[in-house]
Protein backbone atom coordinates (compact mmCIF):
# COMPACT_ATOMS: atom_id res chain seq x y z
CA UNK A 1 0.00 0.00 0.00
CA UNK A 2 1.38 3.44 -0.94
CA UNK A 3 2.46 5.49 2.07
CA UNK A 4 2.31 8.69 0.03
CA UNK A 5 -1.39 8.07 -0.48
CA UNK A 6 -2.13 7.07 3.09
CA UNK A 7 -4.18 9.47 5.25
CA UNK A 8 -2.60 11.86 7.71
CA UNK A 9 -3.93 14.16 10.43
CA UNK A 10 -2.80 17.59 11.52
CA UNK A 11 -4.64 17.76 14.81
CA UNK A 12 -8.34 17.69 13.94
CA UNK A 13 -7.65 18.22 10.23
CA UNK A 14 -7.71 14.99 8.22
CA UNK A 15 -5.83 14.77 4.91
CA UNK A 16 -6.60 12.07 2.35
CA UNK A 17 -2.93 11.76 1.39
CA UNK A 18 0.52 13.23 2.11
CA UNK A 19 0.78 15.48 -0.97
CA UNK A 20 0.79 19.18 -0.14
CA UNK A 21 0.52 21.97 -2.71
CA UNK A 22 3.04 24.49 -1.41
CA UNK A 23 2.26 28.22 -1.48
CA UNK A 24 3.32 29.93 -4.71
CA UNK A 25 3.21 33.70 -5.24
CA UNK A 26 1.04 34.73 -8.19
CA UNK A 27 1.60 38.52 -8.17
CA UNK A 28 -1.97 38.94 -9.42
CA UNK A 29 -3.85 40.74 -6.64
CA UNK A 30 -5.18 44.31 -6.81
CA UNK A 31 -4.53 46.31 -3.63
CA UNK A 32 -4.17 43.00 -1.82
CA UNK A 33 -7.51 41.66 -3.07
CA UNK A 34 -7.82 38.30 -4.80
CA UNK A 35 -8.93 38.40 -8.42
CA UNK A 36 -10.41 36.04 -11.00
CA UNK A 37 -6.89 34.75 -11.59
CA UNK A 38 -6.90 33.32 -8.07
CA UNK A 39 -10.24 31.65 -8.79
CA UNK A 40 -8.79 29.97 -11.89
CA UNK A 41 -5.46 29.13 -10.25
CA UNK A 42 -6.78 27.76 -6.96
CA UNK A 43 -9.76 26.09 -8.62
CA UNK A 44 -7.43 24.20 -10.93
CA UNK A 45 -5.17 23.04 -8.10
CA UNK A 46 -8.12 22.12 -5.90
CA UNK A 47 -9.08 19.47 -8.48
CA UNK A 48 -5.61 17.89 -8.48
CA UNK A 49 -6.21 15.19 -5.86
CA UNK A 50 -3.60 16.51 -3.40
CA UNK A 51 -4.20 16.20 0.32
CA UNK A 52 -3.80 19.90 1.17
CA UNK A 53 -3.67 23.17 -0.76
CA UNK A 54 -1.82 26.12 0.81
CA UNK A 55 -2.70 29.55 -0.55
CA UNK A 56 0.26 31.70 -1.56
CA UNK A 57 2.17 34.04 0.77
CA UNK A 58 -0.49 36.49 1.95
CA UNK A 59 0.62 39.77 3.50
CA UNK A 60 -0.72 40.75 6.90
CA UNK A 61 -0.33 44.47 6.16
CA UNK A 62 0.20 46.46 2.95
CA UNK A 63 3.87 47.17 3.78
CA UNK A 64 4.41 43.44 4.20
CA UNK A 65 3.80 42.62 0.54
CA UNK A 66 6.69 41.31 -1.52
CA UNK A 67 5.29 43.24 -4.49
CA UNK A 68 2.46 45.72 -5.05
CA UNK A 69 0.52 42.84 -6.65
CA UNK A 70 0.73 40.47 -3.67
CA UNK A 71 -2.29 38.90 -2.03
CA UNK A 72 -3.25 40.36 1.34
CA UNK A 73 -5.57 39.70 4.25
CA UNK A 74 -5.58 42.92 6.27
CA UNK A 75 -8.99 44.50 5.67
CA UNK A 76 -12.66 43.74 5.15
CA UNK A 77 -12.15 44.27 1.41
CA UNK A 78 -9.31 41.75 1.11
CA UNK A 79 -11.21 39.28 3.30
CA UNK A 80 -14.33 39.58 1.14
CA UNK A 81 -12.39 39.13 -2.10
CA UNK A 82 -10.68 35.96 -0.88
CA UNK A 83 -13.95 34.71 0.54
CA UNK A 84 -15.59 35.00 -2.87
CA UNK A 85 -12.83 32.87 -4.42
CA UNK A 86 -13.00 30.27 -1.68
CA UNK A 87 -16.77 29.99 -1.93
CA UNK A 88 -16.51 29.13 -5.63
CA UNK A 89 -13.65 26.67 -5.16
CA UNK A 90 -15.38 24.85 -2.32
CA UNK A 91 -18.48 24.38 -4.40
CA UNK A 92 -16.59 21.78 -6.43
CA UNK A 93 -13.73 20.62 -4.18
CA UNK A 94 -13.58 19.25 -0.65
CA UNK A 95 -9.78 19.55 -0.52
CA UNK A 96 -8.63 21.15 2.76
CA UNK A 97 -7.25 24.66 2.22
CA UNK A 98 -4.60 26.40 4.31
CA UNK A 99 -3.11 29.87 3.95
CA UNK A 100 0.42 31.14 4.39
CA UNK A 101 0.52 34.43 6.30
CA UNK A 102 3.66 36.52 6.18
CA UNK A 103 5.47 39.83 6.06
CA UNK A 104 8.30 40.49 3.61
CA UNK A 105 10.24 42.94 5.80
CA UNK A 106 13.31 44.24 3.98
CA UNK A 107 12.48 42.14 0.89
CA UNK A 108 9.22 44.03 0.31
CA UNK A 109 8.37 46.64 -2.34
CA UNK A 110 9.77 44.72 -5.32
CA UNK A 111 8.43 44.22 -8.83
CA UNK A 112 6.88 40.97 -10.05
CA UNK A 113 9.48 38.53 -11.46
CA UNK A 114 8.33 39.07 -15.03
CA UNK A 115 8.86 42.82 -14.50
CA UNK A 116 12.45 42.32 -13.39
CA UNK A 117 11.90 41.71 -9.67
CA UNK A 118 13.88 44.80 -8.68
CA UNK A 119 13.12 47.26 -5.93
CA UNK A 120 10.11 49.51 -6.63
CA UNK A 121 10.91 53.08 -5.61
CA UNK A 122 8.45 55.03 -3.49
CA UNK A 123 7.81 57.49 -6.33
CA UNK A 124 6.81 54.55 -8.55
CA UNK A 125 4.33 52.95 -6.16
CA UNK A 126 6.72 51.31 -3.70
CA UNK A 127 7.13 52.01 0.01
CA UNK A 128 9.69 52.27 2.79
CA UNK A 129 10.57 48.78 4.01
CA UNK A 130 11.02 47.70 7.64
CA UNK A 131 13.25 45.08 9.24
CA UNK A 132 14.82 43.98 12.53
CA UNK A 133 17.90 46.07 11.65
CA UNK A 134 18.69 48.80 9.16
CA UNK A 135 20.51 46.42 6.82
CA UNK A 136 19.44 46.12 3.18
CA UNK A 137 19.07 42.78 1.38
CA UNK A 138 21.12 43.88 -1.64
CA UNK A 139 24.13 46.19 -1.27
CA UNK A 140 22.63 48.88 -3.50
CA UNK A 141 19.16 48.83 -1.89
CA UNK A 142 18.15 51.64 0.47
CA UNK A 143 18.27 50.57 4.09
CA UNK A 144 15.02 49.45 5.72
CA UNK A 145 13.71 51.19 8.82
CA UNK A 146 14.57 49.36 12.03
CA UNK A 147 11.38 48.33 13.79
CA UNK A 148 10.80 49.96 17.16
CA UNK A 149 8.56 48.64 19.94
CA UNK A 150 5.46 50.20 18.39
CA UNK A 151 6.30 48.68 15.00
CA UNK A 152 6.79 45.23 16.50
CA UNK A 153 3.44 45.44 18.27
CA UNK A 154 1.71 46.65 15.10
CA UNK A 155 3.06 43.75 13.04
CA UNK A 156 2.27 41.17 15.71
CA UNK A 157 -1.31 42.44 15.83
CA UNK A 158 -1.46 42.33 12.02
CA UNK A 159 -0.57 38.62 12.10
CA UNK A 160 -3.24 38.06 14.75
CA UNK A 161 -5.91 39.95 12.80
CA UNK A 162 -5.08 38.05 9.59
CA UNK A 163 -5.33 34.74 11.47
CA UNK A 164 -8.76 35.73 12.77
CA UNK A 165 -9.87 36.69 9.27
CA UNK A 166 -8.61 33.33 7.95
CA UNK A 167 -10.63 31.54 10.63
CA UNK A 168 -13.75 33.52 9.74
CA UNK A 169 -13.30 32.51 6.10
CA UNK A 170 -13.36 28.85 7.12
CA UNK A 171 -9.76 28.24 6.08
CA UNK A 172 -8.64 24.91 7.52
CA UNK A 173 -5.09 25.72 8.68
CA UNK A 174 -2.51 28.50 8.83
CA UNK A 175 1.15 28.40 7.85
CA UNK A 176 3.29 31.23 9.22
CA UNK A 177 5.98 32.33 6.76
CA UNK A 178 9.33 32.43 8.57
CA UNK A 179 11.45 31.37 5.59
CA UNK A 180 13.12 32.67 2.43
CA UNK A 181 14.58 35.82 3.98
CA UNK A 182 11.28 37.46 4.86
CA UNK A 183 10.63 39.35 8.10
CA UNK A 184 10.44 36.55 10.68
CA UNK A 185 13.45 34.83 9.11
CA UNK A 186 15.26 38.19 9.29
CA UNK A 187 14.78 38.13 13.07
CA UNK A 188 16.10 34.57 13.31
CA UNK A 189 19.32 35.00 11.36
CA UNK A 190 22.37 36.79 12.79
CA UNK A 191 23.15 37.91 9.24
CA UNK A 192 20.13 40.22 9.19
CA UNK A 193 19.56 40.86 12.89
CA UNK A 194 22.15 43.07 14.61
CA UNK A 195 19.85 44.43 17.31
CA UNK A 196 21.20 45.08 20.80
CA UNK A 197 17.85 44.81 22.62
CA UNK A 198 15.86 41.75 23.71
CA UNK A 199 15.19 40.83 20.05
CA UNK A 200 18.79 40.50 18.90
CA UNK A 201 22.14 39.02 19.76
CA UNK A 202 21.72 35.64 21.44
CA UNK A 203 19.73 32.82 19.88
CA UNK A 204 17.15 33.17 22.65
CA UNK A 205 16.66 36.82 21.75
CA UNK A 206 16.53 36.20 17.99
CA UNK A 207 13.80 33.61 18.54
CA UNK A 208 11.76 35.95 20.71
CA UNK A 209 9.71 37.89 18.15
CA UNK A 210 8.86 34.92 15.88
CA UNK A 211 7.79 32.94 18.96
CA UNK A 212 5.72 35.88 20.22
CA UNK A 213 3.97 36.10 16.88
CA UNK A 214 3.28 32.37 16.85
CA UNK A 215 1.92 32.39 20.41
CA UNK A 216 -0.28 35.42 19.78
CA UNK A 217 -1.77 33.77 16.68
CA UNK A 218 -2.21 30.47 18.48
CA UNK A 219 -4.11 32.24 21.25
CA UNK A 220 -6.27 34.18 18.78
CA UNK A 221 -7.99 31.27 17.02
CA UNK A 222 -9.55 28.04 18.32
CA UNK A 223 -7.22 25.14 19.09
CA UNK A 224 -9.05 23.12 16.43
CA UNK A 225 -7.38 25.25 13.72
CA UNK A 226 -3.85 23.92 13.11
CA UNK A 227 -1.07 26.52 12.91
CA UNK A 228 2.25 25.46 11.43
CA UNK A 229 5.27 27.30 10.12
CA UNK A 230 7.57 27.39 7.13
CA UNK A 231 11.24 27.90 7.87
CA UNK A 232 14.50 28.04 6.02
CA UNK A 233 16.49 25.41 7.89
CA UNK A 234 19.76 27.03 6.82
CA UNK A 235 20.90 30.25 5.18
CA UNK A 236 23.60 28.32 3.28
CA UNK A 237 26.01 31.04 4.47
CA UNK A 238 28.76 30.53 7.03
CA UNK A 239 27.89 32.20 10.31
CA UNK A 240 24.19 32.42 9.47
CA UNK A 241 21.06 30.59 10.52
CA UNK A 242 21.59 26.83 10.40
CA UNK A 243 20.09 23.41 11.08
CA UNK A 244 21.13 23.28 14.74
CA UNK A 245 19.36 26.58 15.45
CA UNK A 246 16.35 25.39 13.44
CA UNK A 247 16.04 22.35 15.71
CA UNK A 248 16.04 24.55 18.81
CA UNK A 249 13.42 26.79 17.20
CA UNK A 250 11.33 23.73 16.30
CA UNK A 251 11.40 22.44 19.88
CA UNK A 252 10.25 25.82 21.17
CA UNK A 253 7.43 25.84 18.62
CA UNK A 254 6.37 22.33 19.60
CA UNK A 255 6.01 23.48 23.22
CA UNK A 256 3.65 26.20 21.99
CA UNK A 257 1.38 23.90 20.00
CA UNK A 258 2.86 24.09 16.50
CA UNK A 259 1.13 21.61 14.19
CA UNK A 260 3.85 21.15 11.54
CA UNK A 261 7.08 22.52 10.08
CA UNK A 262 7.41 23.09 6.35
CA UNK A 263 11.16 22.80 5.77
CA UNK A 264 12.79 24.90 3.07
CA UNK A 265 16.10 26.77 3.02
CA UNK A 266 17.92 29.89 1.83
CA UNK A 267 16.59 33.22 0.64
CA UNK A 268 18.12 35.45 3.29
CA UNK A 269 21.42 36.43 1.70
CA UNK A 270 22.68 36.90 -1.87
CA UNK A 271 25.89 35.18 -0.65
CA UNK A 272 24.11 31.83 -0.26
CA UNK A 273 25.69 28.75 -1.84
CA UNK A 274 22.89 26.21 -2.36
CA UNK A 275 23.79 22.66 -3.46
CA UNK A 276 20.85 22.25 -5.82
CA UNK A 277 19.81 18.75 -6.84
CA UNK A 278 16.85 16.38 -6.64
CA UNK A 279 15.44 16.20 -3.10
CA UNK A 280 18.27 18.42 -1.83
CA UNK A 281 16.32 19.75 1.17
CA UNK A 282 14.91 16.39 2.31
CA UNK A 283 17.77 15.71 4.79
CA UNK A 284 16.94 18.99 6.52
CA UNK A 285 13.31 17.92 6.99
CA UNK A 286 14.42 14.49 8.18
CA UNK A 287 16.73 15.94 10.83
CA UNK A 288 14.10 18.37 12.12
CA UNK A 289 11.48 15.62 12.23
CA UNK A 290 13.81 13.32 14.17
CA UNK A 291 14.94 15.98 16.64
CA UNK A 292 11.65 17.80 17.30
CA UNK A 293 9.02 15.11 16.84
CA UNK A 294 6.92 17.55 14.82
CA UNK A 295 5.26 16.56 11.52
CA UNK A 296 7.30 17.90 8.64
CA UNK A 297 6.68 18.80 5.01
CA UNK A 298 9.68 18.19 2.74
CA UNK A 299 10.15 20.29 -0.40
CA UNK A 300 12.87 20.99 -2.96
CA UNK A 301 13.03 19.56 -6.49
CA UNK A 302 10.86 16.57 -5.62
CA UNK A 303 9.53 15.61 -9.04
CA UNK A 304 9.23 11.82 -9.19
CA UNK A 305 6.43 9.79 -7.62
CA UNK A 306 8.87 7.11 -6.52
CA UNK A 307 11.02 9.66 -4.70
CA UNK A 308 8.01 11.17 -2.94
CA UNK A 309 6.90 7.69 -1.89
CA UNK A 310 10.33 6.89 -0.48
CA UNK A 311 10.50 10.15 1.46
CA UNK A 312 7.33 9.27 3.34
CA UNK A 313 7.83 5.49 3.53
CA UNK A 314 11.37 5.82 4.91
CA UNK A 315 10.36 8.37 7.52
CA UNK A 316 12.25 11.37 6.17
CA UNK A 317 9.10 13.51 6.29
CA UNK A 318 5.39 13.11 6.92
CA UNK A 319 4.29 15.03 3.85
CA UNK A 320 5.77 16.09 0.52
CA UNK A 321 5.30 19.61 -0.83
CA UNK A 322 5.05 20.40 -4.54
CA UNK A 323 5.34 23.88 -6.04
CA UNK A 324 6.75 24.46 -9.53
CA UNK A 325 6.26 20.77 -10.32
CA UNK A 326 2.51 20.94 -9.83
CA UNK A 327 2.24 24.15 -11.83
CA UNK A 328 3.88 22.26 -14.68
CA UNK A 329 1.72 19.17 -14.13
CA UNK A 330 -1.49 20.07 -12.25
CA UNK A 331 -2.50 16.39 -12.28
CA UNK A 332 0.73 15.22 -10.66
CA UNK A 333 -1.15 13.43 -7.85
CA UNK A 334 -3.22 11.50 -10.41
CA UNK A 335 -0.13 10.39 -12.29
CA UNK A 336 1.69 9.51 -9.06
CA UNK A 337 -1.25 7.43 -7.87
CA UNK A 338 -1.32 5.57 -11.18
CA UNK A 339 2.41 4.77 -10.86
CA UNK A 340 2.11 3.66 -7.24
CA UNK A 341 -1.08 1.63 -7.62
CA UNK A 342 -3.05 4.00 -5.37
CA UNK A 343 -6.34 5.86 -5.59
CA UNK A 344 -7.00 9.58 -5.71
CA UNK A 345 -10.06 11.81 -5.49
CA UNK A 346 -11.33 13.33 -8.71
CA UNK A 347 -14.50 15.23 -9.58
CA UNK A 348 -17.16 13.10 -11.29
CA UNK A 349 -17.00 15.37 -14.34
CA UNK A 350 -13.53 13.88 -14.99
CA UNK A 351 -14.20 10.21 -14.23
CA UNK A 352 -14.47 9.31 -17.91
CA UNK A 353 -10.80 10.21 -18.48
CA UNK A 354 -9.58 7.30 -16.36
CA UNK A 355 -7.23 5.15 -18.51
CA UNK A 356 -8.22 1.51 -18.95
CA UNK A 357 -4.95 0.31 -17.43
CA UNK A 358 -5.72 2.36 -14.30
CA UNK A 359 -9.43 1.67 -14.07
CA UNK A 360 -9.45 1.86 -10.23
CA UNK A 361 -7.48 5.12 -10.03
CA UNK A 362 -10.55 7.07 -8.92
CA UNK A 363 -11.90 4.22 -6.81
CA UNK A 364 -14.71 1.76 -7.46
CA UNK A 365 -16.88 4.09 -9.52
CA UNK A 366 -19.93 3.21 -11.59
CA UNK A 367 -21.70 5.41 -14.09
CA UNK A 368 -23.63 5.05 -17.30
CA UNK A 369 -22.52 6.75 -20.47
CA UNK A 370 -25.09 7.10 -23.24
Amino acid sequence: MSQLFSPFSLGNLSLQNRIVIAPMCQYSAVDGAATDWHLLHLGNLALSGAGLLIIEATAVEPEGRISPADLGLWSDATEAALGKVLQAVRQYSAMPIAIQLGHAGRKASTAAPWDGGGLVAIEHGGWQTVAPSAMAFMPDDPAPTMLDAAGLQRIQQAFVSAAQRAYRLGIDAIEIHAAHGYLLHQFLSPLSNSRSDNYGGSLENRLRFPLQVFQAMRDAVPASMPIGIRISATDWVEGGWDLAQSVIFGKALRERGCAFIHVSSGGLSPKQQIPLGPNYQVPLAAAIRAETGLPTIAVGLITEAEDAEAIVAEGHADMVGLARGILYDPRWPWHAAAKLGAQVSAPPQYWRCQPREHKTLFGDIHFRQR
